[in-house]
């Protein structure tokens, strides 16, 4: 029996089926970043609001078959979900295997009936926890053979706590001033009691009294405090109606204290919830860009890209750098960018394409890149430097391209001096002030361009002009005005003869319409070209 169990145990841990789906069945119940648990959480919140109504419709009249129908399945599901936390909740091989291990190691003997006592107290832990009961209440209002349970129906209403992360912030608001709330609970069940009390010796012996007992005072007490005030009990005494006056006033006075605590709490939870709402919105990206830092070069990145109508998510801890990008609708994380669980939670391995690195501070930028290239090495990483020592620094970090805004502003300044012309002419591609794009064209296998030199190309007839050839055939490297960047080779302003090759990339200078026309040309000459393949 031992052995089996053993050997059941090490069978169950080297199963690839039986890990896999564990794992899914996590992704759907557990896993808050997967969208199957998003799907699944939306759907029972769908069952548990509509067999409320359904239990509630057969408190009036008998359910159709239809409706018994469903409420049993709802049963069914509800005890499944329950049943497959607990089994997810600890690994009882894993508990078999480092029990035997331990067992080996020391030389003590195997027992059973020490190892089901190490599984029992591990699954105890859970079916003593408040959500567990919880999802164990909800099942028993729909036994139909069983109408006194039907007052547990409020316990499915708890059940939505779980599948709602509005619902779990509220319970964690709750939670994080249980102190103040249970205080204020003491001081108001003290002055009900004696409001309750005093009523009771001034009121219950007039003759046209309502008040028959302590529990009427009570009654009337917790009423009056929350000044709902029925009206149903009235104190006809002046002692009466003074202890009134004074539970009225203390109403007022715990109703306003318990109102601050609320609010002071959601104050200081709401950036939660709305960090919740941004990663929620992230989870249906699929390509973007993290911005980190929203200075004056990260706001002039975030709107060429939502002129390109690229996705991004702008990370700053300076408040009113997020204050600004929220003014501008942007997506935010009031965070440090350096810090691994900011980027995890906004999706540098979930859908993120790029991290820019915009921030003043050369260290903070060094920070970021170290933490992004560590989290995600395929992750495109692009970094501001200002400091020229630092790039060695940056590029040591890993990021992929370096910026130095001061260096370029320069070269730029010192190019005006001597072309002016030129640079404005840039400047108005670059600032899109005229209908001239700077773009690129690639070099596909069996099209026009391939093979094909600078000239046989003809870019003056098509209105175009070349800026310079990106490529990493070596076979160009005999060209002049080469300039090595990471694993590529960018060719400025090639000569006449330079053969474009297949997967070169062209970097051109028209007209939208000179580039779209030249574009359409290349992929009819390819298509012509298949056709006569095949």
């Amino acid at each position: 029996m031992k052995r089996l169990l053993v050997c059941l145990a090490y069978f169950l841990e080297s199963s690839l089926r039986y890990r896999r789906c564990k794992i899914f069945f996590y992704d759907l119940l557990e896993n808050p970043n997967s969208k199957k648990k998003a799907y699944f959480d939306f759907l029972m919140i769908f069952f548990v609001i509509l067999s409320i109504f359904v239990i509630i419709s057969d408190s009036t009249k008998p359910l159709s078959a239809i409706n018994q129908l469903f409420e049993s399945a709802i049963i069914v599901v509800f005890i499944l979900e329950y049943l497959l936390r607990g089994w997810l909740y600890s690994n009882i091989h894993q508990e078999i295997i480092d029990y035997h291990e331990k067992s080996q190691y020391l030389n003590s003997p195997f027992k059973i009936r020490e190892i089901v006592k190490i599984i029992l107290l591990k699954k105890f832990a859970y079916v003593s926890s408040p959500v567990a009961i919880v999802d164990l209440l909800s099942i028993f209002p729909s036994f139909r053979a069983f109408w006194f349970l039907r007052f547990l129906l409020i316990f499915r209403l708890f059940k939505l706590f779980r599948y709602s992360n509005s619902i779990k912030l509220f319970a964690d608001v709750l939670n994080s001033r249980r102190f103040e709330l249970l205080t204020l609970l003491v001081f108001m069940g003290f002055l009900v009691v004696i409001a309750s009390i005093a009523l009771y010796l001034f009121e219950h012996k007039e003759p046209h009294t309502h008040i028959k007992n302590l529990f009427d005072t009570f009654y009337w007490a917790v009423v009056t405090i929350s000044t709902v005030g029925y009206g149903d009990i009235t104190p006809h005494t002046v002692g009466g109606r003074f202890v009134a006056m004074g539970l009225i006033l203390s109403g007022l006075g715990v109703l306003s204290f318990f109102a601050s605590i609320i609010v002071s709490a959601f104050g200081e939870q709401m950036h939660i919830l709305r960090e919740n709402h941004t990663y929620t919105e992230l989870k249906s990206y699929k390509d973007f860009v993290i911005i980190c830092g929203f200075g004056r070069v990260g706001q002039e990145i975030a709107w060429q890209l939502k002129k390109d109508r690229q996705r991004f998510i702008v990370i700053d801890k300076n408040f009113d750098n997020i204050k600004l990008a929220k003014q501008h609708n942007f997506l935010t994380i009031h965070n440090d960018a350096s810090k691994n669980q900011v980027l995890l939670n906004a999706g540098i391995n979930h859908g993120a394409s790029t991290v820019v690195c915009t921030t003043g501070d050369d260290v903070t930028n060094v920070y970021v890149t170290l933490s992004s290239r560590y989290l995600n090495p395929r992750i495109r990483i692009i970094s501001r430097v200002n400091h020229h020592n630092n790039v060695k620094k940056m590029e040591q970090a890993g990021a992929d391209h370096i910026i130095q805004p001061f260096q370029i502003s320069g070269l730029l300044a010192a190019e005006y001096v001597g072309q002016p012309v030129a640079v404005e002419a840039i400047l108005g591609i670059l600032q899109e002030r005229k209908h001239i794009l700077m773009d690129t064209i690639l070099v596909q296998g069996g099209c026009m361009l391939e093979g094909k030199n600078i000239l046989e190309i003809g870019f003056e007839q098509r209105k175009l002009s070349l800026v310079g050839v990106i490529s990493t055939n070596e076979i160009h490297q005999k060209h002049r005005n080469r300039y090595h960047v990471k694993h590529q080779h960018f060719y400025f302003n090639p000569e006449k003869h330079f053969i474009c090759r297949k997967n070169d990339i062209l970097v051109v200078l028209g007209r939208e319409m000179s580039i779209e026309y030249f574009r359409a040309q290349i992929e009819k000459s390819r298509s012509k070209q298949s056709k006569r393949t095949s």
